[in-house]
């Protein structure tokens, strides 16, 4: 895959390519992981160059079948991820009422109802709030940013009656995690 081309132009423009709207016909596979806790391993190497990490991050999408894969105009690479693409590193209540969220990669998004978080499991098994990022692609909650939302969160009820926390932000409650500490994961 030659990146160069699509570096220069990322690099003048800054901003993150309509991969959604990109169908190459050559496709392969990649020996590229992204391990659960965000580490992102080429051929068993971790890759050390945060600006290439960053760069792969913005031409990654999830596939309709689940997959996830690097794609460029004329290319598309199947890499394997182990839980979530992203991890949320930081959350800031701010001054419009709304809470900010960060990724690892740099993304930067408002929990609200298009950025909702949802219960799902990782694969140690425990039940923990990931978010929507863009192009199918999720961030799973830092353990320590977990911890920080749990010291904001309210209790609510969800759809089905059981009691949770979370939190409001952007017109839609995001829950954090059962109160009576039940799976809410399956």
């Amino acid at each position: 895959m030659d990146l160069e081309p699509l570096v220069a132009r990322l690099d003048a423009a800054g901003d993150i390519p309509p991969v959604d709207g990109w169908h190459p016909e050559r496709v392969g596979e990649m020996d590229l992981v992204i391990a659960a806790d965000g580490r992102w391993i080429h051929e068993g190497t971790v890759m050390s160059r945060p600006r290439l990490v960053r760069l792969l991050s913005t031409i990654l999408r999830r596939e309709a079948d689940g997959r996830h894969a690097l794609v460029t105009p004329v290319e598309k690479q199947l890499i394997r991820v182990e839980d979530c693409p992203f991890l949320i590193v930081d959350a800031e209540f701010g001054d419009d009422g709304l809470w900010w969220l960060t990724t690892n990669m740099g993304d930067r998004l408002t929990l609200d109802a298009q950025h909702v978080f949802t219960l799902s499991e990782t694969p140690a098994g425990e039940c923990v709030p990931e978010v929507t990022v863009r192009f199918g692609l999720a961030a799973r909650l830092g353990r320590n940013v977990f911890y920080r939302l749990v010291e904001e969160a309210s209790p609510f009820t969800l759809d089905d009656g059981r009691e949770a926390l979370g939190l409001r932000s952007g017109g839609a409650w995001h829950p954090l995690g059962l109160v009576d500490g039940e799976a809410a994961c399956g």
